[in-house]
């Protein structure tokens, strides 16, 4: 299911004609976030599409709750304009939210949507492009080859295991790298570790699907 909320008649238009295209047949409407949320509670399986800057979500931290209850609902930002503090905000909370631009071409808002559904999260080129120019760009840490790909894979969303599964290594292996790279990086968790990737430069913003 996908909910549409977005108050603007125009918008729902279209996305509702880009849904029609990537055959998406269960599409609902959400006026506010009281309609929102009753439609999750009969049914949190859904993509939400939200035009965060004209629905009625007060701040990141509301709209955080919000996805903290919902675990399996996958939520698409598709505003005008965003800024920087609540993006950089809301990916480093969690994988849940794909960040999209309104001036996002027909393709890329496909796409988005598509990843959406598939579970994973997409950052349009347009909003990671200004996430990085708009931070200094760190001393990359001295990473081998292998781990690298591995913080790569995690700044993507993947777990340990699914690392391990793909790279046809040991858990324990792929957990050894993961710890050697949170030491050499000086983070603490995947949040934070996703965040210096980016920053870093190790993320090309055209496959940044978060």
């Amino acid at each position: 299911m996908v909910i549409l909320s977005d108050n603007q008649d125009i918008t729902r238009a279209g996305l509702q004609f880009v849904l029609q295209q990537i055959d998406c047949s269960d599409v609902q409407r959400a006026d506010d976030k009281a309609g929102l949320i009753d439609l999750l509670r009969k049914d949190d399986d859904a993509v939400v599409v939200m035009d965060y800057t004209l629905f009625d979500i007060n701040d990141a931290e509301e709209l955080l709750i919000l996805v903290d209850c919902f675990a399996k609902t996958r939520w698409i930002i598709f505003s005008e304009d965003l800024s920087l503090d609540f993006v950089k905000m809301v990916i480093a909370s969690t994988h849940q939210v794909s960040v999209l631009l309104k001036e996002s071409s027909l393709n890329e808002i496909k796409e988005c949507v598509r990843q959406a559904i598939k579970g994973r999260r997409f950052i349009c080129q347009r909003t990671a492009e200004l996430m990085l120019t708009a931070q200094p760009i760190e001393e990359k840490a001295v990473l081998t080859k292998t781990e690298t790909e591995i913080l790569k894979e995690i700044a993507l969303g993947a777990t340990t295991r699914e690392i391990a599964e793909k790279r046809f290594s040991s858990f324990h292996t792929v957990n050894t790298h993961r710890k050697n790279i949170f030491r050499k990086l000086g983070v603490n968790n995947v949040h934070e570790a996703t965040k210096y990737a980016l920053r870093a430069g190790l993320i090309d913003s055209a496959e940044y699907y978060i």
